[in-house]
């Protein structure tokens, strides 16, 4: 049997800028469903979020109409390791309500 390299997509969250606050709360409620090695975040809104993945800890800052991408894969060490986000992993965010969207997506190999 061949080993398999396909690369499949986690399903897409959004999360509505109009309940941001102060308080982190999550973009993916269920975490990701697959251990994922690219992940991206885009801020289709017109506020400034501020993003963690321990729901606590100041991680990312994404500007309003911008993109942030984790590349997991492309900084994993040693060089025949393998690095991914966590199954199960949650992405918050938080901010000051306003108008739009955020959407997370993110990719995974079985």
């Amino acid at each position: 049997m061949s080993v398999k390299s396909n690369v499949l997509p986690i399903a897409l969250s959004s999360f509505n800028t109009t309940g941001l606050s102060s308080t982190y709360q999550a973009i993916n409620s269920s975490g990701l469903g697959q251990a994922c090695f690219f992940l991206r975040i885009v801020n289709d809104s017109n506020q400034d979020i501020t993003v963690s993945f321990d729901g606590s800890s100041d991680h990312e800052f994404v500007q309003a109409g911008t993109i942030f991408e984790l590349n997991c894969q492309s900084n994993h060490r040693p060089a025949s390791g393998v690095a991914n986000m966590a199954k199960g992993t949650k992405v918050y965010v938080k901010g000051s309500s306003g108008t739009g969207l955020i959407y997370l997506s993110g990719y995974y190999q079985n």
